[in-house]
This record gives structure tokens, sequence and C-alpha cells, in this order.
């Protein structure tokens, strides 16, 4: 294993631990409080929530497109596989925020919340700003990949460890998703 990789393995069992007790913690709130809030009508918020999540996982597979056609050499398509993921990652963190911007009309802040507990507010912008912020910086990560892979200056490695970069974020998502939105909905 190369020094990219092992580099990009141990960054990732160290934000899998943040991750970790992040959601750990937000669980034991949820369930140690009796007045936490269920802030998510089916729709639109669910299905909204849901949007996002097929496109993070629409993403996964570009990136998995974008490093084997760099395993094959083929510079232009594995590029052309980057920029799909970033898209995607980029219309990820708009609906994201869109997302935001509705909570906060609806009176929902870090420290107070019109629905319950006020700790949900610092719980749920906490944790998926954070996991907002590692798709920005993803997109950002590609973005300097593919502009380097795409003029010879990075190899196939440096796109293989970005993709494993990417589905960790994907991955996070996977556990954000039915934790803070589907055991948050309120029919």
């Amino acid at each position: 294993m190369g020094s990219k990789k092992l580099g990009m393995w141990l960054f990732i069992i160290s934000d899998a631990l943040t991750f970790s007790v992040l959601l750990i913690s937000y669980s034991y709130l949820r369930f140690a409080n009796p007045d936490w809030p269920l802030p998510f009508p089916f729709s639109p918020a669910i299905l909204f929530s849901t949007m996002m999540t097929v496109v993070l996982l629409a993403s996964s597979l570009t990136m998995v497109m974008a490093v084997s056609a760099a395993s094959r050499g083929e510079r232009g398509k594995a590029v052309s596989w980057i920029l799909a993921t970033m898209l995607g990652g980029a219309l990820f963190v708009g609906l994201h925020l869109t997302e935001w911007l509705h909570l906060i009309e609806e009176g929902v802040r870090p420290f107070s919340n019109p629905w319950g507990a006020p700790l949900f507010g610092a719980a749920f912008f906490g944790i998926t700003g954070l996991h907002m912020t590692h798709v920005a910086i993803g997109v950002i990560y590609l973005g300097i990949i593919s502009f380097g892979f795409g003029r010879g200056k990075f190899s196939s490695e440096d796109v293989e460890v970005s993709g494993l970069y990417w589905h960790f974020v994907d991955l996070v998502w996977m556990f954000v998703f039915p934790l803070i939105y589907l055991m948050s909905v309120k029919y």
C-alpha cells in the first residue's frame, strides 16, 4: 500500500471515529429527551432528503467509473466521471443548504427549536454541517485531482485515493440519513 493510500485510510479511520461519537451522542440525546422533536413531515422533508441521498449514491457510482477509467489509463473519461461526481456533490450541498434555510425560516437555530428540545438544532446543524463541509471539501479535492490528472500530473492512484475519500463521505451519509431523518419523521 502506497503512502498516499495509507494516509487516506488513517484519515478515514480518525474521521469515522469523529462521526461515530457524534452519531452516538445524537442517539443518546434523542432517546434521553422525551420532548425530542419529530420535525420532518414525510412530505416534502423526507422526500427531499431522500433525493439528497439518491444524488450522493449516484455520485458514488460516477466515482467508481472515474477510478475504473483512470486505472485503464483513460484520462479523458476519468476526468469526465470526476466532473460528474463533483456535480453530484455540488447538487447535494445546494439541496442541503436549501433545507437548512427552510429550517431556519421555521425557527430552528443551533440553540433554539420551536418544536421541542433546544439541543435538536445544535445536534442537527452540527452533524449535518460537518458532513456537508466534508462534501464541499470533497468537491474541491476532486476538482484538484481532475485538473491534475487531466494534465498528467497525477496518477491513477491519486484518483483512487480521492475515491476512497468520496466513498467515505457517502457512507457517512448512509448513517446520518436514517438516524437524523428517517427516525424523525412526523406522520
